[in-house]
């Protein structure tokens, strides 16, 4: 059960930023002597894959920040974040950690993993996608940084909370399935009362 909530917490965390998970759990793997990678996980230790994912984390969230580019940045994401989900979830369900002291091979097939992590992440994704461009039209481009830099914090959290206490995704999960139907109900709102507007 632990493995399947670990997974989740790290599919859930690349829905809101691909890199974000991926790098902590190479960063974990790498200096934490409690946390250990499956063997065929590994190259997420490689101080090479690190730094590109880093690199490739600024550029997310500088670019996620910016109002009209965070939208063009979420369409170029739709397909990083569900593989990086895959990645994550596949990795997670089978890593050893503090929570998870003997992971077992909780899927049978190998691929199964990866389309549940990249299913998950695909539906934080495009609901992200979806009510980014709203707020953005009813702020005017101010809610871009604040709602960037919220995700970026609960994607950290999430994949933090997923290696170290993933009892605490069973609290995590509603709350983003809230925060996605009150975004989406915001966003046919916000399409709604323009298309009034522009009637009237």
């Amino acid at each position: 059960m632990l493995e399947l909530l670990t997974g989740t917490g790290l599919a859930l965390s690349a829905g809101l930023n691909a890199y974000v998970p991926l790098l902590i759990m190479g960063i974990a793997s790498r200096f934490l002597p409690f946390v250990e990678l499956p063997a065929n996980w590994t190259w997420l230790e490689n101080p090479w894959v690190l730094a590109i994912l880093g690199v490739l984390l600024v550029i997310e969230v500088v670019a996620d920040k910016i109002p009209a580019v965070d939208s063009i940045n979420d369409w170029v994401q739709t397909l990083v974040r569900p593989t990086a989900g895959g990645l994550a979830f596949g990795s997670g369900t089978s890593m050893e950690t503090a929570a998870v002291t003997d992971p077992t091979q909780f899927f049978e097939s190998n691929w199964v993993p990866f389309v549940t992590g990249a299913v998950i992440a695909l539906v934080v994704h495009l609901t992200k996608a979806i009510a980014r461009p709203a707020a953005n039209a009813l702020t005017m481009g101010a809610a871009a940084p604040v709602l960037s830099t919220v995700e970026d914090a609960s994607s950290v959290g999430l994949a933090i909370a997923a290696i170290v206490v993933p009892i605490l995704i069973l609290v995590a999960v509603p709350l983003l399935i809230w925060w996605g139907v009150r975004s989406v109900r915001k966003a046919r709102a916000s399409v709604a009362a323009r298309k009034h507007e522009k009637s009237s």
